[in-house]
């Protein structure tokens, strides 16, 4: 071999061993509400395959922007049904790739085992001066929240109230730090090891907002990586989806 061809080879080469390592990888875009089951099943994931995951977790309208502007991401795994579908109709996800992983729900809560009653009645109250809740133009559970809200026919009153928070994940930190007395997160963030963790709440019923139904998508980027289609198998199985419930998702 002539040393230009040797030259022209490298490059090749360095293709070949990056590839071989990405294989190994992947590069998960996920929900905020979901990032505790995730990174308990990413733990045994990792440890029954080798594959390594990286979780980033946000807003399903943020992580939908940062893959619109080419964010490396192989997976999202999305607080709604809509984001997946979009992204599959724009030619950035791998078509029939898409499955729903579970379905949320969404609870009023408080770290004060006084405050929240078992009816949501708190909320028609004066026994509270901040509200949290995640941005509804971002977050599938903000516009769950605010749904609700307008169903109990209160939005209007609690609208000086309101504190909002970039994502779930942040409106949670709100009522645990006690910034905010009480606030809409989702269940899966007090709901840990089959109970509730301390504090009071009501588990709003389903019939006042849209359906929280997750989806999960390959990401074009994602297409061929053997750990990212290994990972989307991996959601689907008997012991994956015990985890999942056992976070409070349906």
């Amino acid at each position: 071999m002539s040393f230009r061809m040797k030259i022209l080879a490298l490059p090749i080469a360095w293709a070949f061993i990056t590839g071989m390592a990405r294989a190994n990888e992947v590069q998960v875009a996920v929900a905020a509400n979901f990032i505790l089951p995730l990174k308990a099943i990413a733990t045994r994931f990792e440890r029954a395959t080798g594959h390594h995951v990286t979780l980033v977790p946000g807003a399903t309208g943020k992580l939908y922007a940062q893959i619109n502007n080419g964010a490396p991401f192989d997976i999202l795994l999305a607080a709604d049904s809509e984001t997946p579908a979009r992204l599959e109709r724009e030619g950035m996800a791998e078509p029939g790739s898409r499955f729903t992983y579970a379905t949320g729900r969404l609870v009023l809560w408080s770290s004060r085992p006084d405050l929240v009653d078992a009816k949501g009645d708190v909320l028609r109250g004066n026994g509270f001066d901040h509200l949290a809740l995640a941005n509804p133009r971002l977050a599938p559970y903000g516009m769950a929240a605010q749904e609700t809200m307008q169903a109990l026919g209160v939005r209007e009153r609690l609208q000086a109230r309101l504190v909002q928070a970039e994502n779930i994940a942040q409106a949670y930190q709100f009522v645990a730090s006690g910034n905010a007395a009480l606030g809409f997160v989702a269940y899966s963030q007090i709901h840990q090891g089959g109970k509730a963790i301390p504090g009071s709440h009501w588990l709003v019923p389903t019939r006042l907002h849209s359906p929280l139904r997750q989806d999960a998508v390959l990401l074009n980027r994602g297409r061929g990586n053997r750990a990212a289609e290994a990972l989307l198998k991996y959601l689907k199985e008997n012991q994956t989806t015990g985890i999942i419930r056992s976070f409070g998702y349906e």
